[in-house]
C-alpha cells in the first residue's frame, strides 16, 4: 500500500476513534466535577496534573523508540528490529524507576512547603499523590510497546485501546457518584490501575503477534546500538522533562497564588485544549512516520514538503474548531459543566490561541528528529522550555491576574517557532522565506476569514443556541474556504482532490 494510502486509511481510523472518545470524555469530566466538587477536583487537577504532562514526555520517548525501528523496518532487518526494542525496553524501566524516585522525593517537598491545599483534604491529597506516581511507572513502561504498534502503523490496535479507555474512565467516574468511601482516593487508586490494564494489554498483543518483540539474552545486548539509542534518547528526554517541568509548574504556580479553584479551571482548559486539538494530533500521529521514512529513505525533499503541509493541515484542523469555541467559550462551557470554574473562560481562550501557534513548529521538529542532529535544539528548546515558568511567577508576584500565566506562554510559544525554524534551516535545509509565505502567511489569512464569518453573528444575535449553531456553521464554512482558496497552493489542491476520491475505497481495505 502506497504512503499516501497508508496515511489516508490510519487517519481515517483514529478520527473514527477520536469522534467516539471525544464525547466520551467530555462527558466524563461533567461526572468528575459534579462528583468531586470544584474544591476536589481542583485538587486532583493539581496534584494528577503530571499525568497529562506524560503526554509530552511519552510522546517524545516514543518518537526516540520509533525513529529507530522505522529505520530499521525499511531495512528489513528483524535481528536489529529485536535489538532495538529491548534496549528501548531496558531503557524506560531504568527511566520509570527513576521518575517514580524522583517524584516520590518532589511529593514530600510539595506537600510540606509549597502547596495550597486545604487542610482536610491534605492527607487524602497524599494518598492520591503516591497512586499517580504509580500510574507514572506503568505508563512510561508502555512507551517501547506503543513505538512498536506506531512503527507498524497498526492503528485499529491504537483506535480500540482508546476506546477501552475513555470507556473505563467513564466508568470510573460514574462509579465515584454512587461510593461512599473518599472520592478523591477512590479516583486516583483507580486511575493507577487503568495503565496497568492497558501496559498488560500491549504486552500480550505485541509478544504473539509481532516477532520483534522477542526478550533476547544479556549477552546479544548491541552496545554500539544501545550507545546511539541512549545518546538520542537523552536529549530528547531533556526537551520533554523540560517540558513536563514546565506544564506541571503551571499548576502550581498558579495554585500558590491563587489556590485551588484556579487549579480547577486551568483543568477545565486543559481538558477543552486536548479534546479540540485531537483532530491536529490525530492527523500527525498518521504523518509522523511518513516523515521519519521520507527521510530514511533520502528524500529530504519530500520530508521538508511533508513537514511543511502537515503545518498547514495541523492548524487548518485545530482553528476549525478553535475559532467556534473560542467565540463561544462561555455558553459552551456553561450548557456543558453544572459549575463552571473562575478563570476557567479566558483560561480556555488562551490556551486554544496558544495552540494555534504550537501548530506551526510541531511538524518542523518532526523534520529535526528525522535527520537525527537533535544535541544543540534539544538544549536550546530545554532553555526555553524552563523561562515562562520563572517568568510567571515574577509576573504574580508583582500582582497582575491569574490569566497573565497563558499571555506568558503565548510568547514562550512564539519564542520556540523561532528557535524550530532557525535548526530547520541549518539542519535541514528549509528555505524559511519559503516558509513564511507559503505557510505562516497562508494560514494567519485561513484565520483572519474564518474568524471574521464567525464574529458576524455576534453582532446581530444575543447568546443561545441559535447563535452557537449559526457561529459554528460560519466559521467551519469560512475556514474550507480560505484553506482552499488560500491555505493551499495548486499542486496541494491537486492532491488533496485526488487523497478525497481515494478515501472512501482505502477505508474499506483491510491493513497491510
Amino acid at each position: 500500500m502506497r504512503a499516501s494510502e497508508r496515511v489516508i486509511r490510519n487517519t481515517g481510523i483514529l478520527y473514527a476513534r477520536m469522534a467516539f472518545t471525544m464525547f466520551l470524555s467530555l462527558y466524563t469530566i461533567r461526572v468528575l466535577l459534579a462528583s468531586l466538587g470544584a474544591e476536589d477536583f481542583g485538587v486532583y487537577s493539581l496534584v494528577a496534573g503530571m499525568i497529562a504532562m506524560l503526554g509530552f514526555l511519552n510522546a517524545s520517548m516514543s518518537a526516540s523508540s520509533q525513529r529507530f525501528m522505522s529505520y530499521a523496518h525499511g531495512e528489513a532487518d528483524v535481528n536489529k528490529q529485536r535489538k532495538i526494542f529491548n534496549i528501548s525496553l531496558v531503557m524506560h524501566i531504568v527511566v520509570a524507576l527513576i521518575m517514580v524516585a524522583a517524584l516520590e522525593i518532589l511529593g514530600v517537598l510539595l506537600f510540606e512547603n509549597v502547596l495550597n491545599i486545604p487542610s482536610d483534604r491534605a492527607s487524602a491529597a497524599f494518598v492520591m499523590y503516591h497512586f499517580v506516581v504509580l500510574s507514572v511507572f506503568f505508563t512510561i513502561l508502555t512507551v517501547p510497546y506503543e513505538a512498536v504498534i506506531t512503527a507498524r502503523e497498526n492503528m485499529v490496535l491504537v483506535a480500540l485501546l482508546g476506546v477501552l479507555e475513555a470507556i473505563l474512565k467513564l466508568a470510573i467516574a460514574l462509579v465515584l457518584t454512587v461510593t461512599s468511601s473518599d472520592k478523591l482516593i477512590l479516583y486516583g487508586a483507580l486511575m493507577a490501575a487503568l495503565p496497568l490494564l492497558l501496559l498488560l494489554v500491549r504486552i500480550v498483543y505485541c509478544h504473539k503477534c509481532y516477532n520483534e518483540c522477542v526478550l533476547l539474552p544479556v549477552s546479544r545486548f548491541d552496545k554500539v546500538l544501545a550507545k546511539d539509542m541512549v545518546s538520542f534518547g537523552a536529549w530528547s528526554f531533556l526537551t520533554s522533562s523540560t517540558s513536563m517541568i514546565a506544564n506541571y509548574g503551571q499548576g502550581i504556580v498558579l495554585n500558590i497564588f491563587f489556590g485551588v479553584r484556579a487549579n480547577a479551571a486551568q483543568g477545565v482548559a486543559n481538558q477543552v485544549n486536548g479534546q479540540l486539538g485531537a483532530l491536529s494530533v490525530t492527523m500527525l500521529r498518521a504523518l509522523n512516520p511518513v516523515i521519519a521514512k521520507s527521510e530514511g529513505a533520502g528524500n529530504r525533499r519530500s520530508m521538508l514538503k511533508a513537514t511543511s503541509m502537515g503545518s498547514k493541515l495541523s492548524f487548518f484542523l485545530v482553528m476549525l474548531l478553535g475559532v467556534p469555541a473560542v467565540i463561544e467559550m462561555e455558553f459552551l462551557l456553561g450548557i456543558w459543566l453544572k459549575e463552571v470554574p473562575e478563570y476557567a473562560v479566558i483560561f480556555c481562550r488562551l490556551l486554544l490561541i496558544k495552540q494555534l501557534l504550537e501548530q506551526f513548529y510541531i511538524t518542523i521538529a518532526k523534520s529535526i528528529e528525522a535527520v537525527g542532529e537533535i544535541k544543540f535544539y534539544c538544549v536550546s528548546r530545554a532553555i526555553i522550555n524552563l523561562l515562562p515558568l520563572a517568568i510567571s511567577y515574577l509576573v504574580f508576584h508583582a500582582g497582575y491576574d491569574a490569566y497573565y500565566l497563558y499571555i506568558v506562554f503565548l510568547g514562550y510559544a512564539g519564542v520556540n517557532l523561532i528557535c524550530s525554524l532557525l535548526f530547520a534551516r541549518y539542519k535541514c535545509g528549509l528555505n524559511l522565506r519559503e516558509y513564511f509565505s507559503g505557510v505562516f502567511v497562508r494560514c494567519l489569512l485561513m484565520l483572519a476569514m474564518s474568524a471574521s464569518f464567525g464574529f458576524v453573528l455576534l453582532v446581530y444575535m444575543e447568546s443561545g443556541y441559535l447563535r452557537l449553531v449559526g457561529v459554528c456553521f460560519l466559521s467551519v464554512l469560512g475556514a474550507c474556504l480560505s484553506v482552499w482558496l488560500v491555505g493551499l497552493v495548486r499542486e496541494e489542491r491537486q492532491l488533496l482532490s485526488e487523497l478525497l476520491v481515494k478515501a472512501r475505497s482505502t477505508l474499506k481495505r483491510s491493513p497491510s
